[in-house]
């Protein structure tokens, strides 16, 4: 058994935005070029109550499979035959489809790589079986989920980027005005996903529901026109939010 991840909530939470029971099952593809590999996380999904809609083996397949199938997630090994990971998130930026690596190298290029690429989490394949699962709810709620270590790799990363890094000179000088577009309590929210909380340590440091806080994410997604976790961290660093 390895590290835990950063905290991801137990399969059985997932459901649809409007939080029903009864909603459709996540829909989920998988991509990884070792057969048993791919078998055995196929049947753990699966069995987690997880819709695995497709398989994949090598990267081009992946990117034709994840366009027809559009599934909630992409669980996407980083070293695939023909295109990389990385390569696979971006050719397929345009989806509304998380993706989650589940890759046997933890580097810092090849995590960084996947994540200014499109990735929303980052598991090294030590993970057990049940890390995995719950991974991929979490994925699937759009929090981002890391192996220990790489959230602060990747804090620091975009941390780097916000204060004008070389990739990033076009970026938003940092500023602690006010968001119009967000309430107050959305906008402390957003300042705590800013300094790498998880949504459970969120909710405690509030005194909130976890749901609640899941809510005041989506609702902040929603009006920044942001995708998912990873870029709202952006957001808030290129505004100051973590040090306001």
């Amino acid at each position: 058994m390895s590290d835990h991840p950063t905290s991801a909530p137990a399969a059985e939470d997932v459901t649809t935005a409007g939080g029903d029971a009864a909603a459709r099952r996540t829909t989920v593809l998988v991509a990884d070029d070792h057969p048993l590999w791919l078998g055995a996380l196929e049947r753990d999904l699966a069995q987690a109550g997880l819709d695995v809609v497709a398989t994949a083996a090598d990267g081009p397949s992946t990117v034709r499979r994840a366009r027809a199938t559009r599934p909630d997630v992409l669980v996407l090994d980083l070293n695939l035959p023909g295109l990389r990971g990385d390569e696979v998130c971006r050719a397929l930026g345009d989806l509304e489809t998380r993706v989650l690596i589940l890759s046997a190298s933890g580097e810092q290029l090849d995590v960084l790589a996947a994540i200014k690429a499109g990735a929303t989490g980052y598991l090294v394949k030590s993970a057990s079986g049940q890390e995995i699962v719950d991974a991929v709810a979490a994925t699937a709620r759009g929090e981002a989920v890391f192996t220990p270590g790489l959230a602060g790799l990747v804090l620091g990363e975009f941390r780097r980027m916000a204060a004008g890094g070389p990739e990033e000179e076009s970026a938003p000088a940092p500023s602690n005005r006010p968001i119009p577009e967000l309430t107050d309590r959305e906008t402390e929210v957003l300042r705590l996903v800013a300094t790498g909380m998880s949504y459970k340590e969120i909710a405690a440091e509030l005194v909130l529901s976890h749901r609640t806080v899941q809510n005041h994410v989506q609702n902040t997604l929603g009006k920044l026109h942001l995708h998912n976790r990873v870029e709202l961290v952006r957001f808030a660093l290129a505004r100051g939010l973590e040090d306001a």
